[in-house]
């Protein structure tokens, strides 16, 4: 299947929670779309919910050579790369003397360096089309928490990969968005969402939206970091 017409997006951490929500926001607004999960039989099964409109494909970010074919299979399936939304991304949480070093290191490597990763192999097919990347950035990159110490790490460290790719690939024709959500209502961290009590979060359709809008904001205008939060979150 190859077209060259068709605009597309490639979406790591898509299986469930925001990544998945932005696929269909983006299939919904005419875009042919790569999903990436580390589970096969899961992105496959996703993928096929989706439709024709989707590919999934198993890529573990923290490997650089599995982040580069999956890139260089969307591009071959699709004829090249328009939009690129950084999404994986894993939480380990605990204080600092009792976070183990695995630990540290998983959200460290998917987080930041898995980050860098994915927008390294991309940027050729985005310079052709002039694409997008957006990256999946939280409020605790700018607000420490206890116990945060690898996730607040590795948010800060996007935040200023993040800023560094806008100054380095606007020449190039890409743009550079970080989105910086507050509270989700997703499976992050092992929550499973339930409709009644995560009302007041901001829910992934929302997010998915503000994607959408962002790429259709006109061409000369960038919106380069953008907060989210709960418009009414719960009193304490």
């Amino acid at each position: 299947m190859t077209q060259t017409t068709q605009k597309s997006a490639l979406i790591t951490g898509a299986s469930k929670g925001i990544g998945h929500a932005v696929a269909q926001a983006l299939i919904a607004d005419g875009y042919a779309v790569t999903i990436t999960s580390r589970n096969a039989d899961e992105i496959a099964q996703v993928a096929a919910e989706l439709g024709a409109g989707a590919r999934g494909v198993a890529c573990d970010v923290k490997d650089p050579r599995a982040v580069q074919a999956a890139v260089d299979a969307h591009v071959a399936a699709f004829g090249g790369l328009d939009v690129l939304f950084v999404n994986a991304g894993v939480g380990h949480f605990g204080n600092v003397a009792d976070l183990s070093i695995e630990q540290w290191q998983d959200v460290i490597d998917t987080n930041l360096s898995g980050a860098f990763y994915t927008v390294k192999a991309a940027i050729p097919a985005l310079t052709e089309r002039g694409g997008y990347i957006f990256t999946l950035s939280s409020l605790a990159g700018k607000n420490p928490l206890p116990g945060g110490g690898a996730y607040n790490a590795s948010k800060f460290g996007l935040n200023g990969l993040s800023e560094v790719l806008n100054l380095d690939l606007r020449d190039r024709g890409i743009k550079v968005t970080q989105i910086m959500p507050g509270s989700v209502a997703t499976h992050f961290g092992g929550h499973t969402p339930d409709q009644d009590k995560d009302a007041w979060k901001i829910q992934p359709e929302d997010l998915a939206q503000l994607t959408v809008d962002l790429l259709h904001m006109p061409e000369r205008t960038l919106p380069s970091r953008v907060e989210v939060r709960p418009s009414r979150p719960p009193k304490k």
